[in-house]
């Protein structure tokens, strides 16, 4: 560990490739960035409803969002606005615990990014095979997804601001269904429908899991907020906007379908909504619903993609990765950073639906846990420092945001199987040897590392961002 916090910086300035000048990202594409980073619309909320029943389904996506997708996206505010620049809450826990810290954290977050990514390709095949049965199983599925993956990928090296601007048009179809469907479901409501909890008969750790799969991370859209027009008040606009669209999105569709059909809840799994579409609306809204669930993967896959590889590239930036990995295409995009992160998805998509959701859950919970440490440590150790955005009541305010969070995390890591504690954990103890390991090698001068000298003036002076911090 402490090879690889006394390694100097090393600045690069050798030849610099001749790149066209990065578009930044303007309000709109950063709400549906974020739209898709965090939820991608109702898609696979359906399992909350056969894991809790209807009532509680509903009130999951109204409590949840006050207990961990406000405090989160607030806690993203102040610290992307604190640190607008790449590699986001890399930079904040580096800054706050050290860049030991920082570098753990980011291999959790990336791993769970990673694997998160590696379910669309197979969620787009899922929602397409009952219209096109070959691509259920066998090489023709294997194909469809690496060819899925690599096409996607291209979008993301061809550009930021394409790929925000394509998440926009995404979203726009992808939503279109569910207002036809929400029309179509009003003559059909029936009030009662929307009580009925069975108490007993709940699955805590699908419910739970769905919940956070479908309003969590919020703060991913940190690692490119050097990639964002007028960081400062582009940031907070943006996640106050995606917040309204996220808990809307999905709470109505959800209320709309459950009052308007009856309940069979070992119905509602993956998939389901295009099943309701066809009982509402006949086989045009089917067709319609199936095209827009795979519309979605798409959008939630490259702002997923875009999130992992600005992560690697700010990571490396400061030296904690190899220069290769700040290398940027002709477009100002990570292309190692995003050849690097779409291997991953690929090599990860072998696990199961359920496992992927609750081993990224859990690393994500542990991440999440070094964040808070760092937005509570910079307000205790540094609170006259320059907020553009400020959680408000200072310290205390800080402290009491965290607070359901961090109870939510403990519920989630005590209720996890024990073969999800085991993969996880063993993922968390392999990211404590890469550390010395990259020491080593960066020590040895056997892989160029390179750090940015544009480095602000509130890092270097004080909080773990100087000349020997890496």
């Amino acid at each position: 560990m402490a090879e690889l916090s006394s390694i100097d910086y090393q600045v690069l300035n050798g030849d610099v490739p001749k790149t066209e000048k990065p578009r930044k990202v303007s309000i709109l594409p950063l709400v549906f960035l974020i739209y898709f980073e965090v939820s991608g619309g109702p898609f696979g909320a359906e399992d909350s409803v056969k894991a809790g029943g209807p009532l509680l389904a509903l009130l999951g996506f109204l409590v949840f969002p006050l207990i961990w997708s406000i405090p989160e996206a607030l806690i993203t505010a102040e610290m992307g606005t604190m640190f607008p620049e790449n590699g986001g809450y890399v930079v904040w826990v580096s800054s706050a615990l050290g860049p030991f810290w920082g570098f753990h954290l980011g291999w959790m977050k990336w791993l769970s990014g990673v694997m998160d990514n590696a379910l669309y390709p197979v969620l787009f095949l899922d929602y397409l095979k009952s219209a096109f049965p070959i691509l259920e199983e066998g090489f023709p599925r294997i194909t469809a997804a690496l060819l899925l993956t690599i096409a996607l990928t291209y979008m993301n090296y061809r550009g930021l601001h394409i790929v925000g601007w394509t998440a926009v048009s995404l979203g726009v179809i992808s939503l279109l269904p569910f207002v036809f469907m929400g029309f179509l479901s009003i003559p059909k409501l029936e009030i009662s429908r929307l009580f009925v909890v069975d108490v007993k008969n709940v699955n805590w750790s699908l419910y739970l899991n769905t919940l956070f799969w479908n309003l969590n991370y919020w703060d991913s859209i940190s690692t490119l907020v050097g990639e964002v027009e007028n960081p400062k008040r582009t940031i907070p606009k943006a996640l106050f906007y995606a917040l309204i669209l996220i808990i809307s999105s999905n709470f109505l569709p959800l209320l709309t379908s459950i009052g308007a059909v009856k309940l069979d809840r070992e119905m509602w799994t993956d998939g389901y909504f295009a099943d309701l579409a066809k009982m509402l609306g006949g086989v045009w809204l089917w067709w319609l619903m199936e095209g827009a669930s795979a519309l979605s993967n798409m959008g939630m896959f490259i702002a997923e993609m875009s999130s992992d590889s600005f992560q690697l590239l700010g990571m490396s930036e400061r030296g904690m990765l190899p220069q290769f990995f700040a290398s940027r295409s002709r477009y100002g995009t990570p292309l190692v950073a995003i050849l690097f992160s779409a291997s991953g998805a690929v090599m990860l998509s072998w696990l199961s639906f359920e496992e992927i959701i609750a081993v990224e859950n859990y690393l994500y919970c542990f991440g999440m846990i070094l964040e808070y440490m760092a937005f509570i440590s910079l307000k205790v150790r540094n609170p006259l420092a320059v907020r553009p955005f400020k959680v408000p009541f200072g310290i205390v305010g800080a402290i009491l945001i965290c607070i359901p969070p961090m109870v939510l995390i403990l519920v989630v890591l005590a209720i996890a199987s024990l073969k999800t504690m085991t993969i996880s954990l063993a993922a968390v103890l392999f990211g404590f040897i890469l550390p010395p390991f990259i020491g080593f090698i960066k020590k040895r001068h056997f892989i160029t590392f390179s750090t940015s000298s544009n480095i602000s003036d509130f890092q270097v002076r004080g909080h773990g961002y100087n000349e020997s911090v890496i």
